[in-house]
């Protein structure tokens, strides 16, 4: 198989708008240790959230409250708040193309949601 296509394709996901405000606001945001340091937790309690959820489990109540106050906390920066919208948007971008990819080699990741 020839990647050319690949790479070719990794450097239109790097030239596009979603990538470049993304990395940008995210050299920005994590250049304060402080900043860095609560998304980091954010993103662990999302993960934790989203995997009680995918099982079927409820999630720690503890957890839950944390992941809120930190969201507030978060979502109250409007820099940081931009950050995560912008990656959201990007990694929505990775989602639509892995569903191309993955529809074109007839291939079912079993992805909720991404059935076509």
């Amino acid at each position: 198989m020839d990647y050319s296509s690949t790479y070719k394709l990794a450097q239109d996901i790097r030239d596009s708008e979603e990538y470049k405000t993304y990395h940008d606001l995210k050299k920005e945001v994590m250049a304060d240790e402080t900043t860095a340091a609560l998304i980091k937790e954010y993103r662990k309690l999302q993960v934790s959230i989203q995997m009680a959820a995918m099982s079927g489990q409820a999630s720690d109540a503890e957890d839950q409250q944390r992941f809120s106050g930190i969201s507030t906390l978060l979502f109250s920066k409007p820099e940081v708040s931009q950050f995560l919208l912008s990656e959201m948007r990007l990694q929505q971008a990775l989602a639509d193309i892995f569903k191309i990819v993955t529809e074109a080699a007839d291939v079912d990741m079993g992805i909720p949601g991404a059935e076509g």
